[in-house]
């Protein structure tokens, strides 16, 4: 199981002041001493917080890899061929969301254009993709079709689920992983997880990847960025023994 680490909000409360701290390209080596596999940014149409400097600072001093995530219609797709991270994962982007709201709606002939375009692109030049989606079947084989790497299943309604309501939508990751394995895709997940409620996730043995932010930078507040990151990697790496039967549900551990 590998974390990558989203330094976006390190980069929302700097922009907060418009002034030069905190620096989210010193966040991602702290991220890294803490064992991090990866640093992810995503960089909007909009630049309300990861800025073009910061992405290529990364990319000069990141010594792990660098997951970009951008909206394949836009110019941003211009400066990761010419920069060329390790990986670009397309997500979708709407300018009045506070946060992505969802996977990519691959059910629109122009939206799968665009995105065929954009792989078309980043795979001539050998960098590796993935598609932000919902966790269904249709999303998964569109996916496999468009020629993606990977995909990042969408966690958002697992982390918003309540009650009885949490085992449904666990169970339906944990089949969208299965069924993603299954067509040759590379499984990766996040939005919304924390650590609270990442360890079933964690446990899905089909998902090798999660991309996980706005709580670990929550809890760097009290603790610091580098044991924050160092004490979610501990819990992806205990969740199997954690787990009996994977894509089941277990109280939260209570941080």
């Amino acid at each position: 199981m590998r974390l990558y680490v989203n330094i976006d909000h390190i980069a929302t409360v700097r922009q907060v002041r418009r002034t030069d701290e905190p620096d989210p390209v010193r966040a991602a080596v702290l991220a890294e001493l803490g064992g991090a596999h990866g640093i992810t940014v995503h960089l909007r149409e909009d630049r309300r917080h990861i800025q073009d400097r910061d992405v290529r600072l990364l990319m000069e001093t990141a010594r792990t890899g660098v997951n970009l995530e951008l909206a394949a219609a836009s110019e941003i797709l211009e400066l990761a061929c010419e920069l060329q991270p390790f990986q670009v994962t397309l997500v979708p982007e709407k300018r009045q969301e506070v946060t992505t709201e969802g996977g990519l709606d691959l059910e629109v002939p122009g939206n799968r254009r665009d995105l065929a375009e954009a792989l078309r692109r980043l795979g001539e030049l050998r960098i590796r993709t993935s598609l932000f989606i919902d966790p269904d079947e249709a999303a998964l084989h569109h996916s496999k079709e468009l020629g993606a790497h990977a995909v990042e299943l969408h966690t958002g309604e697992y982390a918003n689920a309540r009650g009885e309501a949490i085992g449904p939508e666990l169970a339906r990751l944990a089949q969208a992983a299965r069924m993603g394995r299954q067509l040759g895709l590379a499984v990766h997940a996040g939005h919304g997880l924390t650590y609270e409620n990442v360890v079933p996730v964690a446990a899905i043995p089909e998902i090798e990847e999660l991309n996980i932010g706005h709580s670990i930078v929550s809890r760097s507040v009290f603790v610091g960025l580098e044991r924050a990151v160092r004490e979610m990697g501990d819990l992806l790496q205990k969740a199997p023994g954690m787990v009996k039967e994977p894509g089941a549900w277990i109280p939260p551990i209570g941080f």
